[in-house]
């Protein structure tokens, strides 16, 4: 069952900023055989990954709750990072529907730190989502009070230490300071979770994973088994 979409009620607008290579680099870099596998850039949604300016560009919709989005992350993920993206002919961005705060905790810490680090963070979350989903289903009334009561920030930590997460991106490098200074970064949150719904609203989206091709919503399409072969077809 594909899983549906949602956003953090009541969160506002805000905005975070791109960076791309000058087509100068581009086009050296992929005289030379260069590898855009390591090429990563912030955009207003997400991270995208690779050649900024490729000609095929695939998007992801995804969900750190979403079983499936876990499988996609699984099956999918590393064939992208090594067969299709670096050759620069192809970029991937994952973007986040945000459906509640336990999504919002998980966003907040792949984003935490330079745009470079983010496909570590994203694979060490998805990578033990079995885990701390497990832990998530099987918290008590106490834990669930921490979760929804006092600071937004305070909330997160509160899922953060409860899920685990804390000792997943400590295997990232992150101490405790520094993953706590990006669960209270509220201004970050707001800005994920109206570009969400702005995201969801756009492209009529309905499920994660959900896939655009070249800006064209790819229906039916929530597996890397149904999205390879057009892939394949696009280049």
């Amino acid at each position: 069952m594909i899983r549906k979409t949602g956003i953090l009620a009541g969160l506002l607008a805000a905005a975070t900023g791109t960076f791309a290579l000058g087509a100068s680099a581009q086009d050296r870099a992929i005289e030379k055989g260069g590898n855009w596998g390591s090429m990563v850039t912030a955009t207003n949604g997400g991270h995208l990954l690779g050649n900024p300016e490729a000609r095929t560009r695939l998007v992801e919709f995804m969900s750190y709750t979403c079983s499936h989005c876990a499988t996609f992350t699984r099956e999918g993920d590393a064939a992208l990072k090594m067969l299709y993206v670096p050759r620069g002919k192809m970029s991937f961005e994952i973007r986040h529907l945000v459906r509640d705060p336990v999504d919002m905790t998980a966003v907040l810490l792949t984003h935490c730190g330079a745009a470079q680090k983010f496909p570590g963070n994203h694979e060490a979350i998805m990578s033990r989502h079995n885990e701390w989903m497990e832990k998530a289903r099987s918290t008590t009334q106490a834990q669930r009070a921490r979760w929804q009561f006092g600071s937004m920030g305070a909330r997160f930590q509160a899922i953060a230490s409860d899920l685990d997460f804390y000792e997943i991106m400590e295997t990232r490098g992150y101490s405790r300071i520094e993953a706590d200074k990006c669960l209270t970064d509220e201004a970050k949150a707001e800005a994920l979770a109206e570009q969400s719904r702005a995201d969801i609203e756009a492209h009529e989206l309905r499920g994660t994973p959900s896939f655009l091709l070249n800006g064209e919503l790819l229906d039916g399409t929530h597996g890397w088994k149904a999205l390879q072969p057009q892939l394949d077809e696009a280049l």
